[in-house]
């Protein structure tokens, strides 16, 4: 192919990608390491209060944000290097004594507690889906072309899905008097609470994700099965290897690219976990690094937002999936340097 022809083709890909992604991306990286604040001033203002034949007046002073000649507050920017990381990770609360931290005083931050649920939400949730996501790849692999296409159709529903109307559903299920919570409560005879405690609300949002995630596994691995050699198969099974023998030493060794994919994608998507906090409304138990950024963004009740330090904590978030990325593409780089 014909540089020019390349050229065409890969620009309008490049354009966009620099013009959503690297961009934006500049401009947050850029944005954490200043701060935007109202500027101060002190303002003097009359009081009177009643009284007999005149009126008792005083005057007082008040810090109030300094308005320019449309009524409108004047901001001032100002460069603070890595305060705004600083104040997301809030170091001094712990880092006096490292000997002596207190793991419930770590917690009290929240972005260590946002830290905590997220890598633990990443790290069970995976083994999980990969495994659930093969396991009906197989099994439906070894169904009848018949059946096939309608037990598909039924895998593929959770994936469907709009993300906060799953997590809304899972709520409903389980809040209060949900059927599911009665049903349990019938069972056991005790009364039931699934969001009264932060453990039991971690539970439902990891049972969420495997359940809406799965089924992207799932198609993966199905597709990638029709593809499987089924001389070597046969091969094995004439020298008396086992179904776990030809799956572990035939099967899963020729879909081990399509494994080190779907992990790359689900790596990226629970560690910015966001739809499971806002849909089952977990903010006062359980927060992620990507719900702590956009509570950053949220008014307060003067109507300021904390900007700058939302940038930090988006920041922080896409650190850690390099972090998480950068062991799986070296292992890709290898192997496919290795095959070439």
């Amino acid at each position: 192919m014909k540089f020019k022809t390349f050229a065409a083709f890969v620009a309008p890909s490049v354009l966009m990608m620099l013009i959503f992604i690297a961009v934006p991306l500049l401009l947050v990286f850029g944005e954490s390491f200043y701060r935007t604040s109202p500027l101060m001033e002190v303002v003097e203002f009359e009081s009177c209060t009643p009284g007999f034949g005149t009126q008792t007046c005083k005057t007082d002073t008040k810090i109030a944000p300094a308005l320019d000649a449309s009524r409108r507050m004047i901001l001032q920017t100002e460069f603070v290097g890595f305060e705004n990381y600083a104040d997301v990770v809030e170091p001094q609360k712990f880092w006096t004594d490292v000997k002596a931290l207190d793991w419930a005083q770590l917690m009290d931050i929240d972005f260590w507690r946002a830290l905590r649920f997220t890598l633990t939400f990443t790290f069970i949730t995976l083994p999980l889906v990969l495994g659930l996501g093969l396991a009906l790849a197989l099994a439906v692999n070894n169904l009848t072309r018949s059946l096939r296409g309608p037990v598909i159709f039924i895998t593929l529903l959770p994936f469907i899905i709009t993300p906060v109307i799953g997590a809304l559903s899972i709520r409903w299920l389980f809040v209060g008097e949900g059927i599911l919570t009665r049903a349990m409560e019938a069972w056991s005879g005790t009364d039931i609470a699934m969001f009264a405690q932060s453990w039991t609300i971690e539970l439902l949002m990891m049972f969420y994700r495997v359940w809406s995630s799965a089924p992207f596994a799932f198609v993966i691995f199905y597709a990638g099965l029709q593809g499987v050699n089924q001389d070597a198969v046969e091969a094995a099974m004439i020298d008396g290897a086992s179904r776990w023998q030809r799956l572990r030493f035939v099967v899963i060794p020729y879909l081990m690219p399509l494994i080190v994919f779907v992990a790359l994608i689900h790596l990226m998507d629970a560690y910015r976990v966001f739809d499971e906090v806002v849909g089952l409304r977990t903010q006062g138990h359980v927060i992620s690094l990507q719900y702590l950024t956009y509570d950053f963004l949220m008014p307060d009740d003067a109507g300021n937002r904390s900007v700058s330090r939302a940038a930090a904590s988006s920041m922080l978030t896409m650190i850690g999936i390099v972090i998480l990325l950068v062991p799986m593409l070296r292992r890709t780089w290898a192997d496919q340097k290795g095959r070439a």
